[in-house]
């Protein structure tokens, strides 16, 4: 619940602190009145807003002009406003600063609210003061008595996070817990100022979406709730006076919600209602947050690191649509998708492609930093090239040679090019199912080794072969020389010795100035082993190798269950 209008102001670095201001212009719905002035003005702040000032009718006898900011991207119109015609009625110019604390998260969700408040709190004012006018109350504090007095009014809100709101309550109030709205009067009548300082409401996003959800409507619908709570605080009222008290605020409430056309019940019913309604404490054990449900705590890492083949992709290696919206919802909130794999970067570009999910406003493209072909080929910032690594090139001609003798399909990875000997059902799968580039056929061994720079080879055979006789064989004749990986059953990879995925990563967070304390990885494969350890916090699919399960700190689903989504919801937002 609400507190009571304290009689201090909020600090003067409040809004300084803010890293969104929308001041001190706003705007209403279609109101009843005649509209007798349109003034323009120049943009301010960084956000292109150009200033507009409307003036509605308060009552019989006076005016009010309220600023309006509105979103028109610079654009000027060429004809001329008709000049006004003079008012004898005095105005009353409502001014209205809207924050948002500087830790809350880079959300577009909350931009918005910010928006809907810039044309819904002067709404609240306006009514709120005609029904001063107009209406008896018995337990209301006349510190405001006749607001025809001022020449303007001024209010601020500050949309905020738990722990700042913690903070002030505690402070201010002694209570050391998070609350979801504070009032603060800044109104000294026995100033006699011209200007009514109406005062600060403080509103926790992060408490207002958990009451959003515990009540059934939407996010804004509370929002507005609480704006209609902390604006009735500051013209005087307070329900912890009385249980009258409380019944006359409680009234004000739904009169003035009703009245704007938005949700009836106010807080006081709602909070009462959650009481009765409540059947015990959510199970703290059940941490997955519903698809699409709003949340705006900071994000617990900053970096993802996610495996390809078995983990994003699924048994038909495509990115479904849930691990997708969950991939847009993570980096809407400021965490960094990083793709760490055994591809070739064009099949990492060609999987999000299909997805919708590649592109400069995606969340990957050719720009991206990423670790590829098993940590051989890193790119850092603006996606340049940091980290090549060659395999020995005796290493590549045992095994190209091997291929032709024993017509086992090889493929040569030469950066963003596939290279191989012969045409095969397998190697044509590796394009149009794994998304790798389309293998260049090359007629000969030595002709393949002079046309690119290999960094690693990988054999296709059935996963009976490669477990049984592939792997056995090449771990001993590349002993001391290169190295052999799985990433999937049906492939071996041979690798240069001393690297693997993990090392890529490790290279990566280095040149990125990021602590593993900041990174969630996302696997399946035993390449991906050394990535799952390296992060704080690894997540092994259950579709995983048992060797990868044995070393991550906890177990997902599977890549066919929409693994990461689930990862992403339970463990970073």
């Amino acid at each position: 619940m609400a507190a009571r209008a304290l009689s201090r102001a909020l600090p003067p670095i409040l809004y300084s602190s803010a890293k969104l201001q929308i001041s001190p212009t706003f705007s209403l719905y279609p109101f009843q009145g005649t509209l007798s002035r349109i003034e323009t003005a120049g943009c301010f702040g960084n956000r292109g807003f150009s200033c507009k000032s409307y003036v509605f009718n308060l009552g019989r006898s006076r005016n009010v002009a309220v600023s309006m900011a509105r979103r028109d991207y610079m654009k000027r119109r060429g004809r001329r406003v008709a000049s006004p015609r003079k008012s004898k009625e005095k105005e009353l110019e409502l001014s209205v600063k809207i924050g948002i604390e500087e830790q809350l998260p880079e959300d577009p969700e909350i931009k918005d609210i910010a928006e809907v408040m810039r044309l819904n709190v002067p709404m609240a004012m306006k009514l709120a003061f005609q029904r001063l006018g107009t209406s008896e109350y018995k337990t209301r504090e006349m510190i405001i008595t006749d607001v025809g007095s001022f020449e303007s009014i001024e209010l601020s809100v500050l949309l905020c996070d738990d722990e700042f709101i913690r903070k002030l309550n505690k402070d201010w109030r002694g209570e050391d817990r998070p609350t979801d709205v504070l009032s603060m009067s800044q109104h000294m009548p026995e100033l006699n100022l011209p200007i009514l300082m109406l005062g600060d409401i403080v509103i926790s996003v992060e408490t207002a979406a958990r009451q959003a959800e515990e009540r059934g409507h939407s996010l804004i619908d509370e929002m507005r709730i609480l704006v209609v709570h902390g604006l009735l605080h500051l013209v005087g009222f307070d329900h912890e006076l009385s249980d009258e008290a409380e019944k006359e605020m409680e009234n004000e409430e739904e009169i003035l919600l009703k009245g704007l056309g938005w949700k009836s019940k106010g807080l006081i019913q709602s909070a009462y209602d959650t009481e009765v309604n409540a059947t015990g404490d959510l199970d703290p054990s059940v941490d997955r947050k519903r698809e699409g449900g709003l949340r705006f705590d900071r994000p617990k890492f900053r970096y993802i690191f996610c495996d390809m083949d078995g983990t994003l992709l699924n048994s038909k290696s495509l990115i479904s649509l849930p691990n997708a919206k969950a991939l847009k919802e993570a980096a809407s909130r400021g965490v960094n998708v990083v793709i760490a794999t055994g591809k070739a970067r064009p099949a990492v570009l060609r999987a999000f492609k299909g997805a919708d999910l590649a592109g400069k406003d995606g969340i990957f493209s050719e720009g991206s930093p990423g670790v590829f072909v098993q940590g051989l080929m890193v790119y850092g910032r603006q996606g340049r090239e940091i980290f090549r690594r060659n395999l020995e090139h005796n290493v590549c001609r045992e095994a190209l040679n091997y291929s032709i003798k024993h017509e086992i399909p090889i493929i040569a990875f030469c950066m963003d090019r596939c290279l191989t000997l012969f045409e095969h059902p397998l190697v044509e799968l590796l394009h149009t199912i794994y998304h790798e580039p389309k293998a260049e056929i090359i007629p000969s061994v030595e002709q393949l080794l002079s046309s690119a720079e290999i960094q690693k080879l990988i054999f296709l055979d059935n996963s009976e072969r490669v477990a049984g006789t592939l792997r056995p064989y090449w771990e001993v004749a590349t002993k001391g020389r290169a190295s052999v990986v799985q990433a999937v059953p049906d492939m071996l990879e041979i690798v240069p010795q001393g690297t693997s995925k993990g090392k890529g990563v490790k290279l990566l967070l280095d040149h990125l100035g990021v602590t593993p304390e900041e990174v969630m990885a996302i696997g399946d494969g035993e390449n991906d082993v050394e990535m799952l350890q390296l992060a704080s916090l690894g997540v092994a699919l259950s579709n995983g190798s048992e060797k990868t399960k044995a070393v991550a700190d906890v177990i997902g689903i599977s890549n066919d269950e929409d693994g990461v989504a689930d990862a992403i919801y339970r463990y970073a937002l």
